[in-house]
């Protein structure tokens, strides 16, 4: 049953004044001096976080090296941020394995702590997250606001408690992604919510089960739809629901936990709401998105790699378009090997939902395109403003012009090395291809975007033959 309305409300008025004071609140209301939050984060989330966006690092990499060799892929961040929330979803124990050390990550680590749940690492890679003692149901936007996919707390909290007050994300880089499709859901399942003060709050008694036609293909729309209807009364249809590989992975930690779920991968996917969930054990699948980034930088370099304990099955179109650049592709069960002679072949590359080609892998091609034989034409028909990548590219010799959603890419036989500035997660994996490319040393600043969504970029690339180094 949800939590008391009142009584969360009142709570999560004393933490928001206390978040915009700098204060947190203990155990018993009072109010004492903090620099972080009304609850102190756990030894998961720490002071990395601020390291993660405080610090001004860069990389130092010192291109024209082949690179050779083999490397294990990370979990990934766009399943294991959704599936940390989902824990909010029972009292019970939640035991994660294959969860990536990324600042994302540990984002929302420190969001949840916030909210009372208790975060244990268990080292390699695990954690256990019990949400038995929640203290608050509200996500503030100073963690928010730098990390979108805060929002997928909104299902959970909602479903089980009543009650969540989630500030808006606010802008982004890459261009804007409402949350009107999760607010509708919602409301269909007969949550009422209202915005108040750049905040959504929602208040609801048991969700109700409905039909709900999403008016575009959301990912955290769809996440935050099963979640709120795995504990919903009756049945929800989801229909042009995203197809991802991350959905399917939160859908199997869900039905762990004691939810049915079926269809997930599908463009329908069904919820019977269960009264409870319960704990469980789930492994997180592994990045796709990583594994095309090297393979990507493998082919750029002239080299031969390796990626392991990936998913291939979930990477076709980037195969595909591998092998199309001119790539020998092998692939296995749970590997992919690429490697080339000579250099790549321009492919023209047009971004849509999954199973198409991954947004999240427009950048990389842009870059291997940038040193390839002939010309590549790139369509981005997800975000319409992800080509912030161009302007440093061109930087260092990239010949790119821009075109609306189009960028036309003329391949030169060899990039120069440059100082050059990463706008956001995808283009500063681009940058890093491009400078791996590159003749001479390149400097690639606000890196901090790089340590959102890659695991120990810099020791995996030196781990293949790349001259690379962290600079403080």
């Amino acid at each position: 049953m949800p939590l008391c309305t009142q009584g969360v409300e009142m709570l999560n008025l004393c933490q928001e004044k206390a978040w915009h004071r700098g204060m947190r609140q203990d155990h018993c209301g009072k109010i004492k001096n903090s620099d972080v939050s009304f609850r102190e984060p756990g030894a998961f989330a720490g002071v990395m976080i601020k390291n993660g966006y405080g610090d001004m690092q860069k990389l130092r990499i010192v291109g024209g090296r082949r690179l050779v060799g083999q490397v294990k892929a990370s979990g990934a961040k766009n399943a294991a941020l959704p599936i940390i929330a989902a824990a909010l979803l029972t009292a019970d124990d939640v035991v994660l394995h294959n969860v990536p050390d990324l600042a994302d990550v540990r984002t929302m680590a420190k969001l949840l702590e916030g909210m009372g749940v208790t975060f244990e690492e268990l080292g390699n890679g695990s954690v256990r997250i019990n949400a038995g003692n929640l203290t608050s149901t509200q996500a503030p936007y100073e963690l928010v606001k730098t990390m979108r996919a805060s929002v997928v707390v909104l299902g959970p909290l909602t479903t089980r408690f009543g009650n969540a007050r989630v500030s808006l994300p606010g802008g982004c880089s890459i261009g804007a992604r409402p949350v009107d499709q999760h607010i509708k859901a919602l409301k269909m399942m007969g949550a009422e919510i209202e915005i108040d003060h750049g905040y959504m709050q929602a208040r609801a008694g048991r969700l109700k089960g409905c039909r709900i036609v999403p008016d575009m293909v959301t990912v955290t729309g769809t996440e935050n739809i099963m979640m709120a209807a795995a504990l919903a009364e009756g049945t929800t249809v989801i229909e042009n629901a995203a197809r991802e590989p991350e959905v399917m992975d939160l859908a199997e930690c869900l039905n762990k936990m004691g939810a049915k779920i079926t269809g997930a991968g599908t463009p329908q996917i069904v919820i019977e709401g269960v009264e409870k969930l319960h704990g469980c054990e789930h492994s997180v699948i592994a990045d796709r998105i990583e594994t095309g980034t090297f393979l990507c930088a493998a082919l750029a370099t002239g080299g031969d790699v390796m990626v392991t304990d990936t998913v291939p099955w979930a990477m076709e179109a980037v195969i595909g378009k591998l092998r199309e650049a001119g790539g020998d592709v092998e692939v296995g069960e749970d590997w992919i090997r690429a490697k080339i002679s000579g250099r790549p072949k321009a492919v023209d590359v047009r971004t849509i939902p999954h199973p198409g080609f991954p947004t999240d892998m427009q950048a990389q091609f842009m870059a291997l395109d940038a040193v390839a034989q002939g010309t590549g034409r790139i369509v981005e028909t997800i975000f319409e403003n992800r080509f912030m990548h161009v302007p440093e590219l061109q930087r260092m010799g990239a010949d790119i012009h821009v075109d609306g959603h189009t960028a036309v890419v003329q391949g030169v036989e060899k990039l120069d090395a440059a100082n050059v500035m990463a706008t956001d997660l995808r283009a500063s994996a681009c940058l890093v291809i491009a400078a791996l490319a590159a003749q001479g040393e390149s400097v690639i600043e606000r890196i901090y975007h790089l340590d959102r969504g890659y695991e120990h970029i810099e020791a995996k690339l030196s781990a293949l033959g790349a001259q690379i180094e962290r600079l403080n």
